[in-house]
C-alpha cells in the first residue's frame, strides 16, 4: 500500500542521515582508536549496507526474514565490532560504539514489517550486542550512556511498531471506507435506471393485472410483491461493510436492517432506522428468524389478505423489533392451549431465540383488534468500528 511504501523511504532516509553522523564521529575518534583501520572498514561495511539495503527494502516481496535476519546480523555485528576498534578507556568514558544511531535503522526495519513485538524482539537482540561490547572490550560495566541508547532501542521499537499498526489499520479503513463509496454511487446509478424502467413495469404489471381481474390479478399480485422487494433491495444499506471481524467470540457484526427488509412486500411494511443496526452475525440471524416466524403466524392464520407492519428500533443498550398485523386476533388462552397440544412455533421459534438471546417477549392480541408481537433484546449491540 501507498503508506507503506512511504514508511519504507522513510526508513531509507534515516539509515543515510545516521550513516552520516556515525561516519562524523569515526573521522573525529579515528586517531584514539586501537586499531584505526578498523573503525574506517566498519564505516566501509555501514555504507555498503546502507546503499544495498535501499533498494532491497524498496521491492515488496523482499521485506522477508532472509533481508531482516541480514539486517540484523549486520547491524550487529558493526555493533560488536567496536569492541576491538576501540579502547577499553575510551568506553569507560562514554565514547559511543561506531554505529551509533545507525543501529535504530534495523528496529526501525523490524518494527514497520512487523509492528511493535518485532520492533521490541530487534531492540533487545541490539541491546544485548550492546551490552556485549563493555564485556568484550573489558571496560567497566556498561556507562550511563550506554543505559541511555538501550532505552531509546526499546522505546524506538515500541513506538514505531505501535505507530505503524495504527496508520496501516486506519489506511485500510480508508480503502474500505471509499470501496463503500463507491458502491453506493454504483447502487444509485442502478437504483435510477431501475426505477425509469423496470420498477415501473412492475407497477403497470400490477395496476392492468387488478382491473383485468381472474389469472391477471394473480400475476398482478406477484408483479407488486416482485416491485416491493425490488424497491427495499436498492434501497437498503448494504451490511457486507460494517466493521472489521471483531475479538474472539463475538463474531462478525451483521446489520439487521437489510435482514428485515427483505421482508417487505405488498402486504408487509418493514420500518428500520436509517443508519445501521449493527448485532453479532449470530444473534441477528436470530431475531431474523424470529421475525420471519412471526410473519409466517400471520399468513397462516390471518389469510393472505391480512397485513403485516415490521417495526426495528434501535435503543439505548436495547434493540426492539415488533410484528403488527390487522388480523382477526387470538382470544385469551390460545397459546397456551397451541403449547398444551404440542404446537410450539411461537413458544420455540421466537420466544425460545429471544430468551437464548437474553430478551423478552411480548404478546398482545385481542379478538378483531389483531396481534402484536414485541421482540426486545438487551446488550446485543456489536461494538461500533
Amino acid at each position: 500500500m501507498g503508506l507503506e511504501a512511504a514508511l519504507w523511504r522513510a526508513v531509507a532516509v534515516y539509515r543515510w542521515a545516521a550513516l552520516g553522523y556515525a561516519a562524523i564521529l569515526i573521522v573525529k575518534n579515528s586517531g584514539g582508536y586501537r586499531h584505526p583501520m578498523g573503525g574506517w572498514a566498519v564505516l566501509a561495511v555501514m555504507t555498503a549496507w546502507t546503499a544495498y539495503a535501499m533498494f532491497a527494502f524498496a521491492v515488496p516481496r523482499r521485506r522477508g526474514w532472509p533481508l531482516l535476519a541480514a539486517d540484523m546480523a549486520v547491524t550487529a555485528g558493526c555493533l560488536i565490532a567496536t569492541a576491538w576498534v576501540e579502547t577499553s578507556g575510551n568506553l569507560s568514558d562514554g565514547n559511543p560504539t561506531l554505529p551509533v544511531s545507525w543501529v535504530a535503522a534495523a528496529i526501525l526495519s523490524w518494527a514497520v514489517s512487523g509492528g511493535k513485538r518485532y520492533g521490541i524482539a530487534a531492540a533487545g537482540v541490539l541491546a544485548a550486542a550492546n551490552l556485549l561490547v563493555h564485556v568484550l572490550a573489558g571496560s567497566h560495566g556498561a556507562t550511563p550512556t550506554t543505559i541511555n541508547g538501550v532505552v531509546l532501542l526499546f522505546l524506538a521499537g515500541l513506538v514505531v511498531g505501535h505507530v505503524v499498526k495504527l496508520a496501516l489499520q486506519a489506511e485500510a479503513r480508508l480503502a474500505r471506507a471509499v470501496e463503500l463509496e463507491s458502491a453506493t454511487r454504483e447502487r444509485e446509478r442502478l437504483a435510477r435506471r431501475i426505477h425509469d424502467s423496470v420498477l415501473q413495469v412492475l407497477a403497470m404489471v400490477q395496476r392492468r393485472g387488478g382491473e383485468l381481474g381472474g389469472e391477471a390479478a394473480e400475476l398482478g399480485r406477484l408483479a407488486g410483491e416482485q416491485e416491493a422487494a425490488l424497491r427495499a433491495l436498492i434501497g437498503g444499506a448494504p451490511s457486507a461493510v460494517l466493521a472489521p471481524p471483531s475479538g474472539p467470540g463475538g463474531g462478525r457484526p451483521a446489520d439487521l436492517c437489510p435482514l428485515l427488509t427483505r421482508y417487505a412486500s405488498t402486504s408487509v411494511t418493514v420500518s428500520t432506522p436509517a443508519s445501521a443496526v449493527a448485532l453479532p452475525e449470530a444473534a441477528a440471524r436470530e431475531i431474523e428468524a424470529a421475525v420471519a416466524a412471526a410473519l409466517d403466524n400471520v399468513h397462516r392464520h390471518a389469510g393472505d389478505a391480512a397485513r403485516a407492519w415490521v417495526l426495528l428500533e434501535d435503543g439505548a443498550g436495547e434493540v426492539t423489533v415488533s410484528v403488527r398485523d390487522d388480523g382477526p386476533g387470538m382470544p385469551p388462552g390460545r397459546l397456551e392451549e397451541a403449547a398444551a397440544d404440542g404446537r410450539l412455533g411461537v413458544v420455540q421459534s421466537i420466544r425460545g431465540r429471544i430468551r437464548d438471546l437474553g430478551g423478552t417477549v411480548s404478546i398482545v392480541s385481542a379478538p378483531g383488534e389483531g396481534t402484536e408481537i414485541e421482540m426486545t433484546v438487551p446488550g446485543a449491540r456489536a461494538d461500533r468500528p
